[in-house]
């Protein structure tokens, strides 16, 4: 049984590990920075209170109001509302958008309940109206969608409440329930008339900090392009964002992207390397925006490619989405052969994990695994080899454990790091040295056979027996971009804290000539090998923490 010899090329499908460090969200920034109480005086945040204050005293917060802590958080709503208070902003809005993905799909109410008891106690803030994220947030040009959310903020169209304030706004939301509508999909309600419609000379605050869900919206709104939605527009409307939506927005933002350099794709551009980048439509933006650092720039020697998904209006009705077009071009490109790194994301597992539907959701899996079958025998077949990871979980949680109720929202379970291929032209390697596995299966579940393949290692080594407390510290994501590297055999920046996955991996001493005899596998902790039907001697699974 044999192992691939590989041209130091790499076919790796993944979303957001392209830094090779730990990388502090903006959740965390702001987190601290409300706690410092800096928040309070940042610049941006008091520009948009002044302009308020001194234009018509009209100000609008528009965000997904949850602790999801994916695309926003209510704890950045209420710092906003102290500080619009503070500074004597007469009127304030606020416009619920509401989540049902990162969140438990019906927890609006449970938002609302705390958003009530935060204004009643602060004395501060109205309840403008309600909207579901799928109409507000969207990603992939329905701007369909985006018209129906735009006329309810500016026309109040929209189910007009009887009963004004959060009490109705509670009663309208559990009556949407009934009709099975849950928080996402929840068409405008508008809570206090006309008072509270966006008008002309406004000033808006989204605080949203995950960009790209916002960009739509804040297009329209901002008349950054015009037309794209037939509604007319308040003309002196001013847009202040949380973050960055995208470098080309003239809006004011309160806390800028953070600066990083020679993540993997610049670097690899830096040393020639060619590469190309594939998704379909609704995670175009992570393999590119979010996988270069957080910025739009396309690097020399990179290409791109965007695979449109279906025009649907959920993904459990075309579960399998667009994951054969992106395999096929991936094949496509592997067969051309000029790209030395290619990577790709597969969207079912995470787009129809949000709609917790589990049957939609086995569908799903099982066309991606079928579209990861797509690329992995076209890199058996073109000597690349394969990667495989993901940046969180999502489909592997379906239900509730404790309530049975559908499972929407992301994981923090640990993710695999898989690597392959073929032993037709010898063993795989990093770099330039030989990789291989043991035969058979090192299954996660059992210790013994874990620590009966360690022992066995040592004793070929003639090393004593690891001490109990010295464990081998866990792998996460910013280590993935380093493995890369050092596949390719280039030797990672300084900028990159993050290790090569090698910790699962030694290098044997030199041999009585000075030579070295190759770096080979081991079964570690944190690392799991298996030979596979399709002969696979140098299959190597890891687990990689997610860390948030």
């Amino acid at each position: 049984m044999s192992a691939v010899q590989v041209k130091n090329k790499v076919c790796l499908i993944h979303l957001n590990i392209g830094a090779g460090r730990v990388v502090w969200q903006d959740i965390v920034r702001i987190d601290v920075s409300i706690k410092k109480r800096a928040f309070h005086k940042n610049e941006t945040i008091l520009d948009a209170c002044k302009r308020a204050k001194e234009g018509n005293g009209r100000l609008h917060l528009m965000g997904l109001i949850s602790d999801g802590g994916v695309h926003s958080h209510i704890t950045h709503l209420f710092a906003l509302l102290e500080t619009a208070k503070e500074q004597g902003v007469p009127h304030t809005y606020i416009h619920f958008l509401g989540d049902g993905r990162d969140t438990a799909p019906r927890s609006a109410t449970i938002y609302l309940k705390q958003l009530e008891d935060f204004t009643k106690k602060l004395e501060y803030g109205e309840l403008a109206t309600i909207i579901g994220r799928y109409y507000a947030m969207d990603r992939d040009k329905r701007w369909e969608r985006v018209k129906v959310a735009v006329d309810g903020l500016l026309k109040g169209e929209g189910e007009q409440l009887t009963t004004p304030g959060s009490e109705g706004a509670i009663a309208a939301v559990e009556e949407n329930y009934k009709k099975d509508v849950t928080d996402e999909f929840l068409k405008p309600i508008i809570v206090n008339g006309d008072e509270g419609r966006i008008k002309a000379n406004d000033t808006i605050f989204t605080f949203n900090y995950r960009s790209d869900r916002m960009r739509e919206i804040t297009t329209v709104l901002g008349q950054v392009e015009k037309d794209l939605v037939e509604s007319e527009i308040p003309e002196g409307l001013q847009i202040y964002t949380m973050s960055q939506y995208k470098k080309e927005f003239p809006f004011k933002v309160a806390f800028p992207p953070q600066a990083m350099t020679n993540v993997l794709a610049e670097w690899l551009s830096g040393k020639g390397v060619k590469q190309a980048h594939v998704a379909e439509t609704e995670k175009y933006a992570h393999v590119t925006f979010f996988f270069n650092g957080g910025v739009e720039k396309q690097f020399e020697g990179e290409e791109r490619y965007m695979v449109q998904s279906p025009k649907v209006a959920t993904y459990d009705l075309q579960p399998e989405m667009n994951a054969l077009g992106v395999a096929e071009k991936v094949k496509e490109l592997l067969e051309k052969g000029t790209d030395e790194f290619v990577m790709c994301n597969f969207a079912p597992p995470d787009m129809v994990g949000h709609t917790g539907i589990y049957d939609a959701a086995v569908k799903a899996i099982e066309a991606t695994d079928k579209a990861v079958g797509v690329i992995y025998d076209a890199c058996i077949a073109n000597n690349y080899i394969l990667l495989i990871t993901a940046d969180h979980g999502n489909a592997e949680q379906m239900k509730n454990a404790e309530t049975g109720a559908p499972h929407t929202a992301h994981t923090t379970n640990v993710v695999p790091f898989i690597m392959s291929g073929d032993g037709k032209e010898g063993k795989l390697r990093f770099a330039d040295e030989e990789v291989s596995g043991k035969s058979g299966y090192v299954a996660e579940s059992s210790p013994s056979a874990t620590e009966e393949a360690k022992e066995e290692e040592k004793a070929e080594k003639g090393e004593k027996k690891q001490p109990e407390d010295e464990e081998e510290e866990a792998g996460a994501l910013c280590d993935v971009a380093p493995t890369i590297l050092d596949i390719l055999g280039i030797e990672k920046p300084d900028d990159m804290s993050g290790r090569n996955c090698g910790w699962g991996v030694y290098i044997e001493e030199q041999n009585g000539r000075g030579e070295k005899e190759g770096r080979r596998m081991v079964a570690k902790k944190q690392t799991h090998m298996y030979s596979n039907a399709q002969s696979l001697d140098g299959v190597v699974k890891m687990q990689l923490n997610v860390i948030v």
